[in-house]
């Protein structure tokens, strides 16, 4: 009996294990602007099998310090799947990243690492859902992040519509649309399929479990509006650093000091503001420098200072400063300190040049996130949306990714 007990105890363990979702794990202030991008800009890699993706950070305490990256193959879910290294991966992870260089000229000296996949050492077998990890020579992990891999097996197409709700009619949008599955035959939809919806390749909001309303033919139609609907925001902050000693229409002054300070105007509350279009790129940043020609290494760091007045909203709640640049991490790093010498809430971050998307963000006393009391939220705002297929037969051990379909709000409808 005392056996069968601790044997259930050890599978009942394995299965917490693997029912564990692999949420991003963010690094320690050392390492700054983590760039992962596949082909396109954007970055957050969605990659058909065989296309590289790319990482690339910096180390700021510019000792070439050794650091190896592992790959994890997830469900749709993000929970690790059951399934061997040697099924998902050709060759071995677990390698040292042996592409570095030390910054050149720099005021804040830093090593830069590039690694790119797939590799002499390692490349992908499946599609799905993947998590890279990185870790330092003790086998600490240093940070993480995600991708996926997606082979164009379907068709998927769709619209942004306004949300039919009277209470969210300004402030939400809505995804409707169709997926072709003529040349991949799905026997039970309702099963195989899996949606998710993302906003801004932006995980914490992303939608899950989206069932198809109906099917005509070889066609799956979800014409939801609730279901599907994510609150608009607004169009985010800006500012770019390029070149170090010429303020631009974001930055106030600019001082030398151990490295370069921009203190940025002080921005205002818009929640309450008509909206405005002003072009973002929807929280992401781009590395960039008049200074140099290699970014990688030439780019310099600076302090950026923000700052965001006082009011009654926020009143003794946390805020913070964040954006792709820090993956919208709520850490103390970005976290704004209240000064009642001149009624602000601010903070300081050191940062590569480049132009940054950012925003302002609220935790509340009960550790709830309001995303967008400061900004507001409006339907107009421009916003991508990544819809992902999954698929799962019938004693298939993982999800794979067969289809994507990307729209934006621009074109937003009734």
């Amino acid at each position: 009996m005392r056996f069968l007990t601790s044997l259930l105890l050890i599978c009942f363990s394995h299965v917490a294990v693997f029912s564990q979702i692999m949420e991003e794990i963010n690094p320690p202030e050392n390492i700054k602007t983590i760039i992962f991008k596949g082909p396109t800009d954007d970055q957050f890699p969605v990659v058909q099998l065989g296309e590289s993706i790319n990482l690339s950070f910096d180390d700021l305490t510019a000792s070439e310090q050794d650091y190896y990256y592992k790959i994890v193959h997830c469900n749709y879910d993000w929970t690790p799947s059951q399934i061997l290294k040697s099924q998902y991966l050709s060759g071995m992870d677990n390698q040292r990243i042996i592409d570095y260089e030390n910054s050149y000229t720099t005021l804040q000296p830093y090593s830069n690492y590039q690694l790119t996949i797939p590799n002499s050492n390692v490349g992908l077998r499946l599609t799905g859902n993947y998590v890279l990890e990185v870790y330092n020579s003790y086998n600490e992990i240093q940070f993480s992040r995600r991708f996926v891999v997606y082979q164009d097996a379907v068709v998927v197409s769709g619209e942004i519509k306004r949300s039919r709700d009277f209470n969210y009619i300004n402030t939400k949008q809505a995804v409707q649309f169709s997926i072709n599955t003529a040349a991949f035959p799905v026997v039970n939809p309702q099963r195989e399929v899996k949606i998710v919806i993302l906003q801004n390749h932006h995980w914490p909001t992303a939608l899950y479990n989206i069932k198809p309303q109906y099917t005509i033919g070889r066609e799956l139609v979800y014409k939801y509006f609730d279901e599907t609907s994510f609150f608009g925001g607004n169009e985010y902050l800006n500012f770019d650093t390029k070149d170090l000693r010429s303020p631009t229409f974001a930055i106030s002054s600019i001082e030398m000091k151990e490295v370069y300070h921009h203190y940025l105007f002080t921005n205002e509350y818009r929640n309450d503001e008509p909206y405005t279009y002003f072009p973002d790129i929807n929280g992401d940043f781009v590395v960039r420098t008049m200074q140099g020609e290699d970014v990688s290494r030439e780019a310099e760091y600076s302090q950026v200072h923000f700052s965001l007045p006082y009011t009654n909203q926020i009143g003794l709640d946390q805020v913070f400063v964040i954006g792709k640049f820090n993956n919208y991490a709520l850490t103390d790093e970005n976290r704004m300190v209240f000064n009642e010498e001149n009624g602000k809430f601010e903070t300081t971050l050191m940062m590569k040049q480049g132009f940054y998307n950012y925003k302002y963000v609220v935790q509340k006393e009960d550790g709830s996130i309001e995303p967008n009391l400061v900004s507001g939220n409006f339907h107009f705002t421009e916003n991508n949306y990544l819809i992902l297929v999954y698929y799962r037969d019938f004693g298939n051990l993982y999800d794979s990714l067969i289809g994507i379909g990307s729209l934006n709000s621009r074109n937003i409808s009734n």
